[in-house]
């Protein structure tokens, strides 16, 4: 929980846009509790691993994720991956 802490950190100081956060599903309730207390926008999805794959952050971004619709990463296009790389605040060359 303490890397998911410094996640929201991150995130409210304006450092991401976005973040996904990785974890066990053990953890789904204190994670929901603290995103709406923050009023932070999510997205949270199953992975093959029996884990979850949160994203959160700006409202915007989120929409974006929840447009694309897929259920998992390895299903996305290389243009998906692209944006999603953007908002996560990947470098943009190393992107390409």
């Amino acid at each position: 929980m303490q890397v998911f802490v410094h996640h929201i950190y991150e995130y409210e100081k304006g450092l991401r846009n976005l973040v996904l956060h990785t974890t066990s599903k053990n953890n789904l309730a204190m994670i929901v509790m603290k995103l709406g207390n923050r009023k932070i926008d999510y997205k949270i999805y199953e992975t093959k691993n029996e884990k979850l794959n949160i994203f959160f952050g700006a409202k915007e971004c989120v929409e974006v994720i929840k447009k694309i619709g897929k259920d998992y990463l390895v299903d996305y296009t290389a243009e998906e991956d692209f944006i999603l790389g953007i908002m996560l605040g990947y470098d943009r060359r190393k992107q390409c």
